[in-house]
Parts: structure tokens; sequence; C-alpha cells
């Protein structure tokens, strides 16, 4: 009978070995982070070389639940352009701090619009004291932590992930 810790170290051996998108777990999960989503997108080096961008990034257990159902599209090299779609829908051209985003929502009565480096338009409306984002189906997410600053981008996390009209 194969000891537990052995079953586990082949079990991490393998994960290691398999692709680096997926972070398959003991218990069968899969964790997805949005640096390694960016990365299988081919979007990580977009980022980095060019810019300032606006990066509202799902946290890393948004988008794990909602990759869970949709692994194909990390894993399937043809179903790439759908995955860069979904993740270029996060980013704006340009840096855009929270207190931007405030300003924009003086200006715009209520209501700020941005378009996404993937071509459709995002909103951000202010609920109580946090900044909410909606995309085009209505689906909602607040952004939880603001104004992470890394050399060409302003990053806020976001709650959930939000969606573009060609969906995944």
């Amino acid at each position: 009978m194969k000891s537990p810790i052995l079953a586990y170290l082949g079990l991490l051996i393998l994960c290691l070995t398999s692709s680096a998108l997926c972070a398959q777990q003991a218990d069968g999960d899969m964790d997805v982070s949005w640096d390694e989503a960016l990365a299988s997108a081919d979007l990580d080096k977009v980022i980095e070389n060019s810019g300032p961008f606006t990066v509202f990034a799902p946290s890393d257990q948004a988008l794990t639940s909602f990759m869970a159902s949709r692994k194909e599209i990390l894993e399937d090299p043809s179903r790439k352009s759908e995955l860069r779609a979904l993740l270029s829908y996060h980013i704006v051209a340009g840096e855009i701090t929270a207190a931007g985003i405030l300003q924009r929502l003086c200006r715009g009565e209520g209501v700020a619009r941005f378009t996404t480096v993937q071509g459709e338009e995002l909103l951000a409306t202010l609920e109580g004291t946090d900044i909410v984002l909606m995309d085009c189906s209505g689906n909602r997410a607040r952004i939880v932590q603001a104004d992470n600053h890394d050399q060409n981008l302003v990053f806020h996390r976001i709650d959930s992930v939000i969606l573009p009209t060609s969906r995944p």
C-alpha cells in the first residue's frame, strides 16, 4: 500500500511538470492566477513592453471559480484568442487611479465609461463607498484593492470576472 505522502509527492511532481497555468491541488481543484492567465494568452509581454495600462484583475479565487467550468480555454491552444479577449476586456489603456475613476464618475453624473483594450465598453458606478464595474451584460465586480502600481500600469483587484459580449 502506498504512503499518502508518496502519493502526494507524486501528484506534486506531476503538477510541476504539467501546464504552468493550472496548479492541480491534491483535492482536485485548479488554481488560476492573473499572471499565469496573462502568460498563457501571450499578453504578459505586451503589458510589460507597452502601456501605460490600467488593469482590473479578478482575484485568484474569482478567476479560479470562473475558469473551473471553462478549463478548455486554458488548455486548448486553439482557443487562445478567447482567453485573450476575456483578459484584454479587463485592461484599459492609460493610468487610471481610483481617484481618477471617481473624478470621471463626478463628470459623468455617476457613471464612468471606459473602452477596454479588447474594444468593448466597461462601466463604473459608485455603490456606497465602493467602485463597481459593470460589463455589457450587467455582471458586476467591485474593486476590492485599488492603486497598486507596477512600472507602466495601475492595478486594481476586483472580486469577480467581467465578461465581454463575445463570451468564452
